[in-house]
């Protein structure tokens, strides 16, 4: 009988350590994988995203220590062309659905693109309005210095669907690559009026005028983002997209005056 006792308590001894050797395991394991994430992603967005990507970036970056996301933004079809041009980029996020099939069929994205915000276009004047602009037919006034985006860039094409759909015809002065180009030359005054989103309206504060109209749903622009295949840090750049896509990312998206997909 003392035998027994002796090795049911030896037994018990090997059981005890077999425990806590598990248990520290388990507390030290995660660290020990590397399942944070780590590194640098490049995010090539939209111009008209600046302010609210700039926020997640540095939103990420705090929730993630080690990790850095560099930003380029740009008009969506210059975006287009650079990485079908080679350059580095871990993630796409386009202001229209058109400019990311250009990707996709190209097959220069992972999978399928994820759908995260919309925007319409408001008109943007200086805040003292020159040229009394008060709606979309407004724009097509003789002697009215316009600007719009070129055609090719997302908010020049919602504004050439506006056009028609109105039977308005614009004569712009200028058609620039972006559409912050298009807020400069109101702000700076070169403009009488300018085809922005509303999120640049909001986001530029007392420097311009908005001007809602309600042809602006006849164009609607849906964002999509989509990690780009030739990025050589893809789990961060999901995460990245789980962050934007995620009920922190709408918050933040919102806030600014995007709507929801």
């Amino acid at each position: 009988m003392k035998r027994t006792r002796t090795t049911s308590a030896l037994f018990a001894t090997v059981a005890l350590a077999a425990t806590m050797a598990g248990c520290a395991s388990n507390t030290t394991g995660p660290a020990a994988t590397g399942n944070q994430p780590s590194g640098t992603i490049t995010v090539f967005a939209a111009a008209s995203l600046k302010a609210t990507f700039t926020k997640l970036a540095s939103d990420f970056e705090a929730k993630n220590p080690g990790t850095k996301v560099t930003l380029n933004f740009a008009g969506s079809s210059d975006l287009v062309t650079q990485i079908t041009q080679g350059a580095p980029a871990d993630v796409f996020a386009s202001a229209d659905t058109k400019n990311m099939t250009r990707l996709s069929d190209a097959k220069l994205v992972d999978g399928t693109a994820t759908n995260f915000a919309t925007n319409v276009l408001e008109i943007a004047v200086p805040p003292s309005n020159p040229a009394s602009i008060a709606s979309f037919a407004d724009l097509g006034k003789p002697g009215v210095k316009v600007v719009v985006c070129a055609p090719q860039v997302p908010c020049g094409s919602a504004a050439e669907t506006i056009e028609t759909a109105t039977g308005t015809t614009l004569k712009p002065v200028s058609e620039e690559s972006s559409v912050t180009d298009v807020l400069g030359k109101v702000t700076s005054q070169e403009a009488d009026a300018g085809l922005v989103y509303v999120t640049d309206i909001r986001n530029a504060g007392d420097r311009v005028k908005g001007i809602p109209f309600p042809e602006s749903d006849k164009a609607v622009n849906t964002y999509p983002i989509a990690t780009v295949g030739a990025s050589k840090n893809k789990e961060l750049a999901q995460a990245f997209i789980g962050m934007v896509t995620s009920s922190e990312g709408k918050k933040v998206l919102n806030g600014a005056g995007f709507g929801t997909p």
